[in-house]
């Protein structure tokens, strides 16, 4: 037996706990250390988090008049699909299932069995349970297919939320809630910690040059033990910098519109979902600048840029509790890993559940089961996480994917402007903040950002763009089996 409707359950609290628990996974332990690699100081690693932070509010304000228009299940698909015509939808749902939610599903899966491991070593990403020699690198070494038990451990990981999820909201949302509410709970007393530890002569080092940009980069790609060059930038350069650094915390910023893609089961989503974007992105943006205060409050910046494994949180966590610091850390980060993917398997499978009613995804995952959730859809996204968990290229693809990120988060706050002149008479409860500056302000900034990392990291451009563009024609292959069909 199946049911044709979500049930609108969740509230505002609950809503809001999906918004700030999809967003904070593990890149707020890792990715600042990266950040003060490509800009070098306090002053910029700051501005970077800062200009993330506007431009998630920015982008969450405006998706408020979105919601409030079409509140139902699909969210960002829908809006694009509204605002242009199914083809661009199309190859947003098509980027979202094949890396953008499914990869960033499996990164944070394998973050939460790296993290593990400190308490269980054997679950450590360096216990290779599979090696195969597959070829040499550019560095005259022999390159491996591996699949470690972190890779297991996340695949279980993900397994176990997704049976969850399928068993109704309900026990997704408590969850969630008890997740996220234990993670920020945690965050905040970290923040409190490392303040109450602050070592003035670290902060007065990091401060001495606050807007003195450089720029790391290997002596040698294939010796990492012979250390980082550092360089002075400025001018275009620099902006290029600040553009590589915005791939880590744009990343930790991202999955904020989840919330959207479960429109259907959120109670008043026209005021709700709006405000929980709101809410939820502020408390986010808010921590996220705090534990960065933390993290040059106790570490100087090149102690931070260059930890192992660019373990900024466990450096820090050491300083600020001595050694029970990893095992602290550690747990932290499982518990915030555990939550953020669980926000991000209960809300996936609506965008795919979307897009099969529409007939442009397998027709299977537009049927609920008898809890009310699309369990294939949902089991559909477990196995393709599962797979970039083996692939080992899950991070690579995250990384490639990021430009495109960008590019639909900017064709969709236009879709404001397009939808004002299409349908100037269409009911909105609720009007974006500050429209047209902010919006206009964010479209600016987005295609800024996309334009600086085709000019200085085109590696993070073009392989993301080409997976992009391979769903025009598989569009246009479903075009043709639905009119067959009709």
């Amino acid at each position: 037996m199946s049911n044709t409707t979500f049930k609108p359950t969740l509230g505002l609290a609950d809503a809001t706990m999906i918004v700030a628990g999809s967003m904070i996974g593990s890149g707020i332990f890792i990715v600042s250390a990266d950040i003060v690699r490509n800009v070098g100081s306090a002053g910029w690693l700051i501005a970077v988090w800062l200009i993330t932070g506007f431009m998630t509010l920015t982008a969450a304000l405006s998706y408020g008049e979105l919601s409030a228009m079409f509140p139902k299940a699909g969210g960002q698909y829908v809006y694009l699909k509204e605002s242009y015509n199914p083809l661009v939808g199309f190859l947003y749902g098509w980027s979202f299932f094949s890396v953008i939610q499914t990869g960033t599903i499996a990164a944070v899966g394998v973050a939460f069995s790296k993290f593990a491991a400190y308490l269980l070593p054997v679950l450590s990403e360096d216990n290779k349970l599979i090696k195969i020699a597959t070829g040499t690198n550019g560095c005259g070494g022999t390159t491996y297919f591996s699949i470690s038990a972190a890779q297991l451990v996340s695949i279980v990981l993900i397994t176990f939320l997704t049976y969850t999820n399928t068993k109704g909201v309900k026990g997704g949302k408590w969850i969630q809630n008890i997740f996220t509410s234990t993670k920020l709970l945690s965050l905040f007393g970290l923040i409190l910690a490392g303040f109450i530890a602050f070592k003035p002569e670290v902060w007065q080092h990091n401060w001495a040059n606050t807007w003195v940009a450089t720029k790391a980069s290997l002596v040698d790609n294939c010796n990492p033990s012979l250390g980082f060059n550092v360089t002075p930038i400025a001018g275009a350069a620099l902006m290029g910098g600040i553009a590589a650094a915005m791939v880590g915390s744009v990343f930790s910023s991202d999955a904020w519109n989840n919330v959207t893609f479960i429109a259907g089961e959120i109670k008043n989503p026209q005021r709700n979902i709006g405000l929980s974007l709101f809410l939820g992105t502020l408390i986010v943006t808010i921590i996220y600048v705090s534990i960065n205060l933390v993290y040059i409050s106790v570490l100087p910046l090149d102690v931070l840029a260059h930890v192992e494994k660019d373990r900024v949180a466990v450096a820090a966590s050491n300083v600020i509790f001595g050694n029970i610091g990893t095992v602290v850390i550690a747990m932290m980060i499982m518990v915030s890993t555990f939550g953020c993917n669980n926000g991000l398997i209960l809300a996936g499978a609506r965008v795919y559940h979307t897009m099969s009613n529409d007939g442009l995804f397998f027709k299977k995952a537009g049927t609920l089961n008898k809890n009310s959730v699309p369990q294939w859809a949902l089991w559909a996204q477990c196995i393709v996480a599962a797979l970039l968990c083996l692939s080992g290229k899950y991070g690579d693809l995250l990384d490639m994917i990021s430009f495109v990120v960008v590019i639909f988060y900017v064709l969709t706050i236009a879709g404001i402007f397009i939808l004002r002149n299409k349908r100037p008479d269409a009911e909105r409860p609720y009007k974006a903040f500050g429209y047209p500056v902010l919006p206009a302000l964010y479209i600016l900034m987005g295609i800024t950002f996309c334009g600086l990392l085709i000019a200085y990291k085109p590696e993070f451009t073009w392989p993301g763009l080409i997976i992009t563009l391979l769903g025009i024609p598989l569009y246009y292959l479903a075009v043709a089996k639905n009119k067959e069909k009709a």
